[in-house]
């Protein structure tokens, strides 16, 4: 139960801007899913789900969709289909209904595409089938993308809730998840010869590290490594390999700590709200979205991709419109490692 509660518990530390109208829905208790209210919500979500499988982001798809159906396009960014997907699910384990059946074969569509947009290696890219010449196609953990999308696999593959799903789907979200695991270690960065943390995006043929938006330069990421660092953990039996991986990214979140600083607001020569760098002696850590790989220090970017070393260097929009320093390894570092590591010690006795 520790374990798996490294992930579930702590969902919230994940951040999406996915609208929450599915989500809503996702700890109705079980009597609701058999409702009037549940098949008309259900209705809804289905009439989003893109020819693919999968369905658009930032978007509520408990209302329904009136637009025009070939436009639709599905993605696994901002917590999108994976939501849906769980919504159904508890619609397909409701007693037998057309609601529940068609809830059940969209599932299975949903589940197939899942399946089917992860690459060989084990990562998936930001929607499927990905484009050619765009970031999109890299391996994705901006956003903790690819990390939704395991944490499904392994509830299709074990919950209770996931019962009524064929075995040979079970098995194969199984052995996705396994492979996803399997990418995850490969894509961690070294340096030096020493194992650090994690990229947003990792390229899908070689997982060297890739950048994203023009503001998304390649670096280590102080968010995305750490969602990536508990999914390792949840694992309830890990290999030697995964204790390493994860020991190292802990290893590194403590290194990247950036001391006397917090973030305060103020107003701009034009009057705008405005983010504001403050030393402040006495702040708790801070981390940033961004370090440089070759040097670990903090950087940030403008629309212009230009490299900086210091918030206040980067544009008004750019500055106050991203999250670029937080506290995300926090919880971490403070509770959920060292209780790890003791439930790890006391196994090997």
């Amino acid at each position: 139960m520790f374990l798996w509660s490294l992930v579930f518990g702590a969902w919230s530390f994940l951040p999406t801007t996915h609208a929450a109208g599915v989500r809503d829905h996702l700890n109705k208790p079980h009597a609701w899913f058999h409702s009037a209210e549940a098949a008309r919500v259900a209705e809804n979500v289905l009439s989003w789900q893109a020819d693919a499988g999968g369905w658009p982001k930032n978007t509520d798809t408990t209302k329904p969709f009136t637009g025009d159906r070939a436009k639709l396009q599905g993605t696994f960014d901002n917590g999108a289909t994976t939501d849906e997907l769980r919504f159904l699910t508890r619609l397909s384990g409701a007693p037998a209904s057309s609601t529940a059946r068609s809830a059940s074969n969209a599932l299975t569509r949903g589940l197939a595409h899942i399946l089917t947009a992860q690459y060989t290696n084990g990562g998936w890219p930001q929607y499927s089938p990905p484009p050619a010449n765009k970031y999109h196609r890299h391996i994705t953990f901006n956003d903790h993308s690819m990390v939704r999308l395991m944490i499904f696999l392994r509830e299709v593959a074990a919950d209770k809730r996931s019962e009524f799903v064929e075995t040979s789907q079970r098995a194969a979200a199984q052995r996705a998840f396994d492979r996803g695991v399997d990418c995850l270690l490969r894509c961690q960065i070294q340096v030096n010869g020493q194992l650090t943390a994690w990229c947003a995006q990792h390229d899908e043929l070689d997982f060297s590290p890739r950048p994203a938006r023009t503001f998304e330069l390649a670096a280590l990421s102080g968010s995305e490594s750490v969602g990536l660092t508990r999914l390792l953990m949840s694992i309830e039996h890990p290999s030697p390999e995964i204790v390493r991986a994860v020991d190292a990214a802990v290893t590194w979140m403590e290194s990247a700590k950036i001391s006397g600083i917090e973030l305060t607001e103020a107003k701009d020569a034009d009057g705008r709200k405005d983010i504001v760098v403050k030393n402040n002696p006495a702040a708790k850590p801070m981390w940033a979205r961004f370090y440089e790989i070759e040097t670990g220090q903090p950087i940030f970017a403008g629309r212009d991709g230009v490299k900086k070393h210091s918030l206040a260097e980067i544009e008004h929009e750019r500055r106050n419109g991203y999250s670029w320093l937080g506290y995300w390894p926090e919880s971490l570092l403070q509770k959920d490692y060292p209780a790890w590591k003791a439930k790890l010690a006391a196994r090997s006795k």
